[in-house]
Formats: C-alpha cells, structure tokens, sequence
C-alpha cells in the first residue's frame, strides 16, 4: 500500500479530513483572539470520528502511507501545537507532534549513523515518559480508543527504529572489525597525545592522515564490504571516526591555549566554564532540561560573540591578539553543545524542517573542509557564506516566522545549529589567515604552514 492510489472506500474519510484540515488551518491563522479550548475539542471529536472509520476498513498489521496519511499527520500535528497551546500537555494529542519529531530525529540518525549508546538513552526515556501518557488516556477512558490507538503505532515505530538502531551498535559485522581496530588505536594514541603536556604538530599530524584515510574509504557516510554491500553496524565505527577527528581538533585547539594572550584569557576561561557545565549537562539530564534553563548560556555565548570585531577578539587598543582560534573552537563546541542538548529534547515543527535540514547540511560540508584543510580560498567559502546568509535573511526579530505569522517550535534548536554553522565559517577563515601569514617561509621548505586545516 506504499503507492499513492486511495481505494475507493477512503474516498470520503479524505474528503472529510481535508476539510477538517481547511478549518484548523483557518483557526490558526485567526490572530483576532484567544484559541478557545471548545473550538480544538470540537474539530478533535470530528477527526476521530474519522479515524474510526479508517480504522474499520484498513487492516492493523499492514503499513500504510497514501494520500489520506499524510494529511491526517498533518492535522493531527496541528491538533498537537493546539493542544500544547491550550496548556493539555499531559493529554494524548499534545504527544503526537513530539513523536513525529522524534521519528525524524531517529531517522536522521540512523541515515547518518553517528551515534553512541548515550545518544540513545534519552530517546527511551522520553519514549517511556509519552507511552505512559497514552497508556493512562487509554485506561481511563479519557480519550477515544481510535485516538490511542494510532498514537500507539506511532509509539511502536518510534521503538522499531530505535531497536535497530542499538541492534547495529550490538554487533559488529565481520567486515567493519579491521576498521574499528585501527580506529580503538588510534583514539588510544589520540587521546595519549591530547593528555601530554607538551607535544609536536609532527605527532599529530601523521594521526590525522590516518583518519582522513579511513575516511576516504567511506561512500555517502558509510563503510562499504565486498561487492559493495553495507554492512550492519555503521554507527560504531562512522560515531568512533567522527570522535577521532573531534580529539584531533581538541588537541590542536589545546596546543594553542599557550599562545592565548592575556588579554583574552577572561574571555578563555568563561567560556571553558560554560562548555564544562554544558557537557556535564549533556552526560546528566537531557529531557528534564527546559529550553529556559539553556536561554542563559545562548545569552552569555551572544554577548561573548557581540565583542568580536570583524569576526576577531580584540583588546582594549583594538588590536587583535593571538589565540583567536582557541577562543573560536571553544564558542563553536558550546553552540555544539546547546543544539545536542536541544535536538533531543525539542521537537521542530515541520515547518522549520527545511531550514534545519539545509543547516544540517551546511554543517557538515563545513566540518568535511575544516577537517581535511589544505588549502582554501575565500571563494571556496562563498557558497557556505550566501546560504547561512539566506537563512539569516529569514528572520524576523531575530525570530524565524511562519508563513501565517506564528513562531514555530524549535526555535532553540535551528538557532543554535545557525550559531554552529557561523562558529566553523569563522574557524575556516582564522585557519586560512594562519596559512596566509605563513605561505612565505612555507613555500620554500615545501612544508604546509600552521593553517593546515583540522
């Protein structure tokens, strides 16, 4: 039933939601007053009458996905806001929009296959925390069977994904076993370095390579075996390279602390004691986390951010002293940080999809070159300039609208992966200045200068 066609009995269930669909939007867009709570309840009861139609014709095990789907997904994430709207935020229709988001979240995971079993734990959580709401609707009879029911599919499939996704960190395929071992030891030497007090970019460099290497071998993200096949377990190897490449970062980033001047150290030390208490956040509690609890550190990062001039810290004499790259990983890994914290706890709405979706792009184009270094021109930024642009275009008041003048949820979530995207430009540009200053003196040993990228 993949296709698209809807047989003849669901003709008029269509109809009927579409037209449930037309009024929801038509409320939505009503700006004059208050939503009242008997409106929503009374178009809720209409499209469950629906729904336990639908339910009566179509068979419980088979899966479906026609026209009539995807409209009643997008009447009930509608319903979902009104419900959150209206303040029922324990009550079974508020869930179904977090759910959706969920989903797409876990599927974006599983399409990327970076993450590790800590990545994992909130999404059972959150899962046994939703499943409980519509468990207790169900018993006490507060909302109708047909209501519960679809919620529970969804709840199902959320737990499906989520299964395979920890199935794939469970075993490893006999074809991923040689690159896991060479990327263990590499960690292991990664992290040896990153605990030395002092060391030379020479140790490093030869890590790096290593890693780009590896990654070479991937295509589309993923690790291939013999005639091409992909194998299980993606995640543990794809979430062990991507860690590697973060520990390099790391180290570079600490090597260069020596060289922050004391005029930037206060700057150094806020922001070392702000990415301290968020990655303590990260490991403690995600989905307890509010999105005002991490308000105060988006404010503190903005004001940081706010003293930068071109895009560099300067001093009380205006000039910009060094450390500049050491300050820049540092703000980046926060908003890092914040957009974690948020992706596994905010739902975005389907409209701010697109835009998190194109960021989440941009990101990890951004992340491919500053890994890979060598070197770059201004020009080769341009693209990843004019999309961030175009987006930021799209605010209003700081504040990304939506097309009837409501903000969508997620706001949190896309702000902090935009401030992510401006953090790596920034960190591009810096290394590409490095490089420049030492392209003299580089040219004539044939040694590639400090701005050799990662």
């Amino acid at each position: 039933m993949g296709n698209n066609t809807i047989p003849q009995e669901e003709l008029p269930i269509l109809e009927a939601v579409i037209n449930i669909r037309n009024r929801l939007t038509a409320l939505k867009k009503d700006r004059g007053e208050y939503i009242k709570a008997s409106d929503v309840n009374a178009l809720y009861q209409q499209i469950i009458k629906q729904v336990t139609r639908l339910n009566d014709v179509r068979d419980d095990h088979a899966t479906y996905n026609n026209r009539l789907d995807t409209t009643l997904a997008d009447v009930f994430n509608l319903l979902s806001l009104f419900y959150l709207t209206i303040g029922k935020t324990k009550e079974s229709p508020s869930t179904y929009s977090q759910i959706a988001s969920m989903r797409q979240i876990l599927d974006h995971m599983n399409e990327s296959a970076v993450y590790n079993e800590s990545d994992l734990l909130p999404f059972h959580r959150r899962l046994g925390e939703l499943r409980q709401i519509v468990q207790n609707d169900a018993e006490s009879g507060k909302h109708p069977e047909a209501m519960t029911k679809l919620l529970e599919r969804q709840l199902n499939d959320c737990d499906a994904i989520l299964q395979s996704l920890e199935d794939s960190l469970a075993h490893l395929s006999p074809e991923l076993v040689p690159i896991h071992e060479k990327l263990v030891g590499l960690r292991r030497k990664l992290v040896a370095l990153a605990a030395k007090e002092t060391f030379s970019k020479s140790e490093l460099k030869p890590l790096q390579e290593e890693l780009r290497k590896i990654d070479s071998k991937r295509v589309d993200g993923k690790f291939l075996g013999p005639g091409g096949i992909v194998p299980a377990s993606q995640a543990v190897c794809s979430s062990l390279l991507e860690e590697c490449f973060d520990i390099a970062q790391e180290i570079r980033a600490q090597d260069e602390v020596k060289n922050v001047a004391s005029s930037l150290r206060p700057i150094y030390d806020r922001l070392t004691q702000i990415r301290q208490e968020l990655e303590s956040l990260v490991l403690t509690h995600r989905w307890s986390l509010r999105e005002t609890d991490l308000w105060n550190y988006s404010l503190s990062l903005q004001e940081i951010d706010k003293m930068r001039i071109d895009g560099k810290f300067v001093d009380s004499e205006g000039d910009r002293p060094d450390g500049q790259y050491v300050l820049l990983y540092l703000l980046r890994r926060c908003y890092g940080l914040i957009y974690r914290l948020l992706s596994s706890s905010e739902p975005v709405s389907e409209e701010l999809m697109p835009i998190a979706n194109k960021l989440s792009t941009v990101k990890k184009c951004l992340n491919e070159v500053l890994k890979y270094g060598g070197s770059f021109s201004p020009y080769d930024l341009y693209p990843y300039q004019l999309a961030l642009h175009q987006i930021d275009s799209l605010r209003k008041d700081g504040k990304f609208v939506g097309v009837d003048g409501t903000i969508p949820e997620g706001q949190g979530i896309v702000m902090a992966h935009l401030n992510e995207c401006h953090e790596l430009l920034e960190m591009l540009k810096e290394s590409m200045d490095e490089g420049d200053e030492t392209e003299d003196y580089a040219e004539e040993e044939d040694e590639p200068g400090d701005g050799d990228g990662a």
